[in-house]
């Protein structure tokens, strides 16, 4: 079994602070879990914790059902493989292979079998008896997943391990993790601060922030519900518009008000958000859901073209909204730093810097937050994905 699960586990160091604080997580057998956040959250200590690289204050981990707090990295019967390669620059591809199974007293045919198993997996057979000084970064990357793939192990752990390729190899090699993954239906961590990586790889996204984790759940699902506004902005690129507003009621409706801007709260999230009448609140709004042209139910908005970044697929404009006067309540500093929007256009629109130009916003995808705390108001789930 290669489950492996995290009860209330946490990393204190000497100086009294925190690397992990409480995770509570359960991995299920043959899973794909992406570790996603910022440098220094803790998702690396967390990897390095289940590796037994790390050690554990407090808290118990289970691998396939086994306490493992006292139980040495090698005893676990887990692969690591690392951002840096740390292959042997004077041993063949074959010789880094099959290096850690000849350290631990395999027979050397048992070695040669599973190396060209791996080495047909990860396309490496031509390869077998060149130098790492005579590989792309990608096939030095297949290396050492190889040299992790012919130990057998439970489960992998990958710390980063495309960081260091160039854009083109890291879209290759996620589709080639994910083809791996698919094949061996062994249990993988990956960790990474990619948010790409992150959507299309894994079959769950843990967020962490600050040693804890913020928010678990399918990728889509995140994407659609964020928790909070650090999980609304962390997750894309360009990140979730967040603007200051004010909820009022009109009618038999509401709408959020906002400095250049006011939306009708759609049917479908009323009665969820009846009770903020009268608060301030962050209005959140993805950029794929401002248009160029109008729709019935949108609402419109101006902006002041800032900038357009032209993707070949997509235009990207960063606009400027309103008068600078926050949530309508101006002091010195906001109206010196105007509200900034984005918004993902088709590869046709154009317009010159400094254009003000219409827009149009989809409401239903809305989503309020607590100014306070951050934390989103609870609302009906648009969720991307269903199963």
């Amino acid at each position: 079994m290669s489950s492996i699960e995290l009860d209330h586990v946490s990393k204190l160091y000497a100086n009294g602070a925190y690397g992990v604080r409480d995770v509570d997580l359960s991995i299920g057998e043959g899973e794909f879990v992406i570790f996603l956040g910022p440098s220094g959250c803790g998702k690396s200590t967390t990897l390095r914790m289940i590796a037994g690289l790390e050690g554990i204050t407090s808290g118990d981990l289970r691998i396939g059902g086994r306490s493992v707090n006292n139980v040495a990295p090698r005893d676990r019967n887990i692969a690591v493989v690392f951002q840096s390669y740390a292959l042997y620059p004077h041993m063949s591809v074959r010789d880094n292979m099959g290096f850690g199974l000849k350290m631990r007293g395999v027979a050397r045919p048992l070695i040669e079998e599973k190396i060209r198993e791996a080495a047909g997996l990860l396309g490496l057979t031509p390869y077998l008896d060149r130098k790492p000084a005579a590989l792309s970064g990608g096939q030095r990357q297949r290396v050492a997943l190889g040299r992790a793939i012919v130990r057998d192990p439970v489960a992998f752990l990958l710390d980063e391990p495309l960081s260091n390729l160039d854009a083109q190899l890291r879209a290759e090699m996620r589709l080639e993790l994910v083809k791996l993954h698919r094949r061996l239906g062994r249990t993988i961590v990956h960790v990474t601060h990619d948010q790409v990586e992150a959507m299309t790889m894994g079959d769950r996204i843990c967020i962490m922030r600050e040693g804890r984790m913020i928010q678990v759940g399918k990728p889509l699902e995140v994407y659609a519900d964020p928790v909070d506004t650090f999980v609304a902005r962390f997750l894309a690129t360009p990140p979730m518009n967040l603007l200051p507003a004010r909820v009022e009621g009109r009618g038999d409706g509401l709408v959020v008000v906002g400095d250049g801007f006011t939306v009708e709260v759609p049917q479908m999230h009323r009665a969820a958000y009846a009770g903020l009448a009268g608060r301030e609140v962050i209005f959140g709004l993805r950029p794929e859901d401002l248009h160029e042209a109008p729709q019935p139910g949108f609402s419109p908005i101006e902006v002041s073209v800032v900038a357009m970044e032209a993707l070949g697929v997509e235009n990207i404009l960063v606009g400027q909204i309103g008068s600078g006067e926050a949530g309508g309540k101006a002091t010195a500093k906001d109206a010196a730093k105007p509200l900034e929007i984005s918004a993902r256009l088709s590869r046709h629109f154009t317009a010159p810097v400094g254009a003000r130009v219409p827009l149009y916003l989809d409401p239903r995808p809305m989503h309020l937050f607590d100014p306070e705390t951050t934390r989103a108001f609870p609302r009906p789930s648009l969720r991307l994905v269903t199963n």
